[in-house]
């Protein structure tokens, strides 16, 4: 395996509709292999509208199992390009059990597992809890042909206990897919990710959709990035407002070069940690 991967997130809008919306991101990722890419992550929620804007059980329907059509959909491609998926999706374990989740597929285009989303907000335009249970599957890293890779959903970026016990797993990329909007978070969304890449000596891959759909006006505004275990940006952030590939080189080696710089993982010093974990 090399050092350096070729990875790739994408930011769009909504198309219209589900279907319509799949095939958006199978270009995607056609465009991405084209250019060399070994792993993509899409947007939170990638086949659907952003439909937390609204508390209505209609959107209950775009929920599926995982894995599911969707996911088995983009099993055969991962296959046939060769590439590592990660796939956001609306997840129904049964009828009335429902999560906001993340399948990972392998290059051979083999299921790895899922991520569901721990932290589920309920505040105006992101209504989350009528929707979704909190995650129940733990903090996963998925061992895959680009390295180990852990997800980490949105809202979850503000708990810097989730991206600990991703770094402990041994993730070497954690990618964010998200949903959030200008007026409520474009203040952190540059800070967050790139802090807690420092403090666990990891890649993150931060994704964030763009435009207003119809439901609400949560005005999602892009800037979808990569940034280094140094904090650094790698190459420029997504454009404010316009759908975009985002395609950039990771050397992993650098992983190893900062956390024999900072021993924080060494110095790290849980049993005093006791009110971080009451309940």
């Amino acid at each position: 395996m090399t050092d350096v991967v070729r990875a790739a997130l994408v930011q769009t809008t909504w198309t219209g509709d589900k279907e319509s919306m799949i095939k958006a991101h199978e270009d995607y990722a056609r465009d991405a292999a084209a250019q060399g890419a070994k792993v993509i992550c899409f947007q939170e929620l990638f086949y659907g509208p952003y439909f937390c804007q609204v508390q209505d059980a209609a959107y209950y329907e775009y929920a599926e199992s995982i894995p599911g059509p969707t996911t088995e959909r983009f099993q055969a491609l991962a296959a046939e390009l060769g590439m590592v998926m990660v796939l956001p999706m609306y997840e129904k374990e049964q009828e009335g059990v429902l999560y906001n989740t993340a399948a990972v597929v392998d290059a051979d285009g083999s299921y790895l597992g899922k991520y569901r989303k721990h932290h589920i907000p309920q505040v105006k335009g992101f209504w989350e809890k009528f929707y979704f249970r909190p995650g129940n599957l733990g903090y996963p890293v998925f061992d895959t042909a680009v390295g180990k890779v852990g997800v980490y959903i949105c809202y979850d970026r503000h708990f810097p206990e989730g991206w600990r016990e991703l770094g402990l797993g041994g993730a070497q990329i954690v990618f964010n897919p998200s949903a959030t909007s200008r007026g409520l978070s474009s203040y952190l969304w540059q800070l967050e990710q790139p802090a807690s890449a420092v403090a666990n000596e990891y890649y993150i891959g931060a994704i964030n959709r763009v435009g207003i759909e119809p439901l609400g006006d949560d005005d999602f505004y892009g800037q979808t990035y990569f940034v280094d275990p140094e904090g650094k940006f790698v190459g420029e952030v997504g454009d404010t407002h316009e759908p975009e590939l985002i395609v950039r080189d990771l050397d992993l080696s650098l992983i190893k070069t900062v956390r024999e710089r900072w021993q924080f993982y060494r110095d790290r010093r849980p049993e005093s940690y006791t009110r971080t974990v009451e309940l």
